[in-house]
């Protein structure tokens, strides 16, 4: 079976065409042969049956007939008849069925014990079919009346029908003619077609096509990154292990529609604008993805697309905690430096021996502190977004900017899809990027403005600054990862980071920003993406419009 298996396909394909061929060749030559024995026996049973319908309406068969000697006039004038008319025998019977004639002359004056005869001496013509020592014969029997309209006999003509071999025999020149044309017609046809399957397959056989997919399809699902293409109608044709493992994909999605299975892949968009996208970060079924998708062309128009997706959501979920324990870490250098400053200054007062002045210092110190800590205990409860708020407002102290949080500020719940280490990258990269921008001018009364609002519905977040504002020419351009315009190589991803978060979590961003009259930044969140289950409420906006500031 292994060595068939290896066949060439040419081989195969003749082999086949040959078998067909010789099938056909056989049915075709036994349809001829019943049909071709149904018309020799039509043809030979009328032509007995004309004979006998002669013979019995001769004179002399009559009058013999009433003679007991009547078999010596017969046999001789039967016999002619026999051969004339190429028939195997004519048999004349009277009506107790002794034979008069026979080509045997031994069986003239026995008795005929056919069962087929019985009709005949009933006045009845027909034909019947027996088979015999020669052969099967059709055989017709016409009853034999004198002039006074009496039967007196019987007339039983044979004739032998052709064997299968004999027909063959006939036409066997003919037949061998037929198909040995159709079966070199059949081998050259099934070659020539053979030969252009392979040049269309690079002229590899079909074990070697499966030794190679078998290959592919190992190295394909050894891939780290996962793969998936989809065809122009938008079915998956090919995915492999990785891809499903990255995706959660479970079973064998391969034919069905990608939008059906991975929605959010954007694979069905180079179908349509079949231009190539490399290295973009997404986000699918919650995994932080670098996506590239391209074009799969053929005849010079689209016909399919195939991504690669990388996942990062590990390295992307370490960097988002690296940047909250990073902005954690210099809201704390900011404390110990305006902790460092206080105790400086109260060291001033009591060597000066303004005990009282320095009492009253600690007290008012003491007290804002405890209120603002309090407050955004009370109102904000993600401990790791009141930590950075209050880093903030002391990193903010140290750089002579005044951090105001509105008093109306509420945080209950976080929104889905988004967790304390996007808030906390989200406001630390606004916060920072406001007082990078007030310490580029010589303005006294410098401000970062921040309030954070919570409906049942959404997360509102604005943070505003009454700094120099951002050209027009570079707000289509802010978002933009490594863009910046201090020089510094390593800046440039904080606002990048924002935008990624505030996209993946089906928000919005708004920046409001002229030359000389500051920077508004105003994001919403979705507290439920599409599709979710709503919970239980979120906290109430409210009202109002006094200030905790640093």
């Amino acid at each position: 079976m292994r060595g068939f298996s290896r066949l060439p396909i040419r081989w195969k394909i003749t082999f086949l065409s040959i078998a067909i061929v010789f099938l056909v060749l056989i049915a075709f030559v036994a349809r001829i042969l019943v049909y071709g024995s149904a018309v020799e026996e039509r043809e030979r049973g009328q032509r007995a049956l004309l004979v006998a319908q002669s013979v019995a309406a001769m004179p002399t068969v009559q009058e013999a007939l009433l003679r007991p000697d009547g078999h010596t006039l017969l046999q001789p004038v039967v016999e002619r008849i026999r051969v004339v008319n190429q028939v195997d025998y004519i048999v004349v019977l009277n009506m107790d069925r002794v034979r008069y004639t026979h080509p045997l002359s031994s069986r003239i004056g026995t008795r005929l014990e056919a069962a087929d005869a019985g009709p005949a001496f009933a006045e009845h013509t027909y034909l019947s079919k027996e088979k015999g020592v020669l052969g099967t014969a059709v055989r017709a029997f016409v009853p034999v009346i004198d002039r006074d309209g009496r039967q007196i006999g019987v007339v039983l003509v044979g004739v032998l029908l052709p064997t299968w071999g004999a027909m063959l025999a006939a036409v066997w020149r003919e037949l061998a003619v037929t198909a040995g044309a159709a079966l070199l017609l059949g081998a050259a046809g099934s070659w020539l077609l053979a030969w252009h399957i392979k040049r269309q397959i690079y002229n590899l056989e079909p074990y070697q096509i499966a030794q190679l997919f078998e290959e592919r399809m190992a190295v394909f699902n050894a891939i780290h990154e996962g793969i998936v293409a989809i065809d122009a109608q938008e079915r998956i044709t090919i995915i492999n292990e990785a891809a499903k493992r990255l995706l959660g994909i479970t079973g064998n999605p391969v034919g069905q529609p990608i939008r059906a299975v991975i929605p959010d892949t954007r694979l069905p968009e180079i179908l349509h604008s079949g231009k190539p996208v490399f290295g973009q970060e997404i986000r699918v079924r919650g995994a932080h993805i670098v996506s590239t998708r391209v074009p799969i062309r053929s005849g010079g128009r689209v016909v399919g697309a195939v991504g690669v997706f990388q996942d990062r959501t590990d390295v992307h979920r370490l960097a988002e905690e690296l940047t909250g324990v990073k902005a954690l870490v210099d809201a704390l250098r900011a404390q110990n430096h305006e902790h460092l400053n206080k105790l400086h200054t109260l060291a001033g007062l009591i060597q000066l021996g303004q005990t009282r002045e320095a009492l009253s210092f600690i007290t008012q110190t003491t007290q804002e502190q405890e209120a603002l800590s309090r407050f955004v205990l009370k109102r904000i409860g993600d401990p790791a977004v009141a930590g950075v708020l209050l880093g903030k407002v002391s990193r903010g102290r140290e750089r002579g900017i005044r951090v105001v949080l509105d008093e109306a500020s509420c945080l209950e719940t976080l929104p889905d899809g988004v967790s304390s280490y996007d808030l906390v990258v989200v406001l630390g990269n606004l916060l920072e990027n406001a007082m990078d921008a007030l310490e580029t001018v010589s303005q006294k009364d410098k401000e970062v403005y921040v309030r954070i609002d919570q409906t049942p519905d959404a997360l509102s977040i604005t943070v505003a600054d009454n700094g120099p504002g951002i050209p027009a020419a570079l707000l289509s351009r802010m978002f933009e990862r490594g863009f910046t315009t201090t020089g510094d190589p390593n800046r440039g991803i904080g606002l990048s980071l924002v935008r990624e978060i505030v996209e993946n979590a089906g928000g919005e961003i708004a920046v409001d920003s002229a030359v000389g009259e500051g920077t508004v930044f105003h994001i919403t969140l979705p507290m439920r993406q599409p599709g979710a289950r709503p919970g239980e409420g979120g906290g109430e906006n409210h009202g109002g419009h006094s200030h905790l500031a640093g």
